[in-house]
């Protein structure tokens, strides 16, 4: 299909030089519609070639404001054409005739200009509606991830609680909204002191979301285990858990504890999946990491997981840190910034005094955090912090 022909108005006084300037125009394969007035102008006119003698100084600025206007005159002299110029004109040129080729150019170059801002003025149009759109989408995101984060802190169990002479407090703050930390204790059959710390990689909505699936495990297996071999139990959770999350293919992995004190015998049983940092026990102002080592949860089909062990004194603080707490740190290196964890854990009574220490002593959500950042401490058998 051919291309429409662009539509240029004269206007002029009616006579020999107003057909001799349509002609001249109109040899580059323009069409042409001469006028008398600028009100006789037909829609879809491209651009205005008008002469000065036929405007009155009063309607240039109408006229330049509803058209790219070139302005012909036979002089330079005529007295309307400097109205014409101060009105907006986009250019003039004297003689036009005599200089055919070059208002030819310069009405195509005016046209073209006039495409291009049309496109740009239609392109901004749609980056505001865009624009207006994200803003949408963005404030609904943000409202639902509030929603999810109050539904999140909601699962988490009350703090701080003595169950069977253990004390279990945390802090909990997510990076945003939503966190990839996770933790719950529970009492089983009295006897027993069930917890667990999960770390999930990354943080946001899809971390979030397999705590939510951790949490649902956690209970599911709670209400099937049997109340035999404690000891067992943690690492069975762990490779449970590795099962589940494959199976899921969401390609997300978790860092975990495990723990269930025996409250009669004052022992605990624990296997854990690659936990950074490691949990601290501390004991009569000393402070000891607990053994052992595992793999990340979700990561390696078929992973086994470590049980272990140990005897818990009267009075006792273990202390659990997402590795978030790591950002918070002084050193160059993990080694120095875990050495500085150890000395702010063994100065720290009670959970407020290890936030002090790390400068953490700030509402969630009031500053930004560098990562998802949990701490977790259980004191006992002596000791009732919060």
């Amino acid at each position: 299909m051919d291309r429409p022909k662009q539509l240029i108005g004269v206007i002029d006084e009616p006579g020999p030089a107003r057909d001799a300037l349509a002609e001249t125009i109109a040899r580059d394969g323009l069409a042409v519609v001469s006028v008398s007035r600028a009100e006789e102008l037909p829609t879809g006119v491209d651009l205005v070639v008008a002469h000065v003698r036929a405007v009155p100084a009063s309607d240039w600025p109408g006229l330049c404001e509803r058209l790219p206007t070139l302005v012909v005159s036979d002089t330079r002299d005529a007295p309307d054409l400097l109205s014409a110029v101060d009105a907006g004109l986009v250019d003039y040129i004297v003689e036009p005739c005599r200089h055919g080729q070059l208002l030819r150019r310069m009405i195509r170059k005016v046209i073209r200009l006039r495409a291009l801002e049309e496109a740009r003025r239609g392109d901004q149009t749609r980056l505001e509606e865009l624009n207006e759109t994200l803003e949408t989408h963005l404030a609904m995101l943000r409202l639902d991830q509030q929603a999810g984060g109050q539904i999140q802190r909601k699962m988490l169990p009350p703090r701080p609680q003595t169950l069977g002479g253990v004390t279990c407090d945390y802090w909990f703050a997510p990076y945003l909204y939503l966190s990839g930390d996770f933790l719950d204790f529970h009492l089983l059959d009295e006897r027993f002191l069930l917890f667990y710390f999960a770390d999930v990689s990354g943080h946001g909505a899809s971390s979030a979301f397999v705590t939510v699936l951790l949490k649902y495990l956690a209970n599911r297996w709670q209400n099937e285990w049997d109340g035999e071999h404690p000891e067992a139990l943690p690492a069975r959770w762990l490779a449970d858990l590795n099962r589940e999350l494959l199976d899921t293919g969401i390609g997300k992995h978790a860092t975990l504890f495990v723990g269930i004190i025996d409250l009669e015998r004052r022992y605990l049983h624990y296997s854990l999946g690659a936990q950074l940092p490691m949990p601290l026990l501390v004991v009569d102002g000393k402070v000891t990491t607990l053994a052992g080592e595992g793999m990340p949860v979700g990561l390696f089909p078929g992973a086994e997981y470590p049980t272990l062990g140990c005897s818990l004194p009267g009075n006792f603080h273990l202390w659990l840190c997402s590795d978030g707490v790591l950002e918070c740190l002084p050193g160059d290196t993990l080694d120095s910034r875990l050495r500085e964890l150890e000395q702010q854990v063994q100065a720290s009574a009670t959970l407020a005094d290890l936030r002090a220490n790390l400068a953490l002593d700030l509402t969630p959500g009031e500053e930004a955090l560098p990562d998802d950042l949990t701490i977790m401490m259980l004191s006992g058998f002596g000791h009732a912090d919060s």
